[in-house]
């Protein structure tokens, strides 16, 4: 089987290389700096680990939503919106940036090109807060990549709900790689629940997509993200899953 290999930015935003494609996940390339919302400030305490322009080229952006700075802030608004590459999110985000591709949950394309093998992405549900969190926080998606002679590949986006990820492991597990947005990001809304996975529900999560791999990404970088690689650590070995648990050092590529 081929491989994938994954190298993360920063934040949520990880390049990655399966099936001779290559992929960016929610990109975020600005430098530290603030962003005053309604909810209150967003802020970045450290830039990118590879520029932009560093990057070889990007075939497809996997953008789980588009409407805080944490998963698309300036530079990566400018890419996306540039038309240079495929960019594929919600239908709620296609309708605010022509440039991207809506998929509803469970929708599938394929790509298809000479010289890369087949590859069939899926959107999956993801849930970004508690249950009724949409009217405020926005429809989210996340997506699992396949093919033949392909590792199954997820990526959660900003989901926070275990629930959620059962219905996808339900029909993908198990799955080879899942590369989680996890941090517990909370911003004081809703009681101050979680916004993305907890360090303990992406442990559960990894138990239903009974996966091998667990690459966590959005768990650094950004002073909302209430738990990091410490609590990932804990909550994975607690449940007798640390060997699963991929812990990427940003700027270095990750063979999986």
């Amino acid at each position: 089987m081929n491989k994938l290999a994954l190298t993360h930015i920063g934040g949520p935003t990880a390049f990655f290389k399966l099936g001779g494609w290559t992929f960016l996940t929610d990109p975020t390339f600005d430098p530290p700096q603030e962003y005053p919302t309604p909810a209150g400030t967003l802020v970045k305490t450290s830039g990118p680990a590879v520029e932009l322009a560093d990057l070889p080229g990007v075939d497809v952006v996997l953008l789980s939503h588009d409407e805080h700075a944490d998963n698309l802030d300036n530079s990566g608004r400018k890419l996306v919106e540039s038309g240079g590459c495929t960019v594929f999110g919600t239908p709620e985000a296609a309708g605010r940036i022509p440039a991207v591709t809506g998929m509803s949950a469970w929708e599938e394309t394929t790509l298809q090109a000479a010289g890369k093998q087949d590859l069939t992405i899926t959107a999956v549900p993801a849930l970004h807060g508690p249950e009724g969190c949409e009217p405020v926080t926005g429809t989210v998606t996340g997506f699992v990549l396949s093919g033949a002679d392909l590792p199954t590949v997820y990526v959660s986006g900003d989901n926070a709900s275990v629930a959620v990820v059962g219905t996808i492991a339900e029909r993908f597990a198990p799955v080879d790689v899942a590369v989680l947005f996890t941090g517990a990001a909370r911003i004081g809304i809703f009681d101050n629940a979680p916004l993305t996975l907890t360090a303990g529900a992406a442990a559960e999560a990894a138990a239903k997509l009974q996966t091998p791999a667990v690459v966590p990404v959005h768990a650094e970088g950004w002073t909302h993200f209430s738990e990091g690689h410490k609590e990932l650590r804990t909550e994975f070995a607690g449940k007798g899953l640390g060997d699963s648990l991929r812990i990427p050092t940003p700027g270095q590529e990750l063979v999986l």
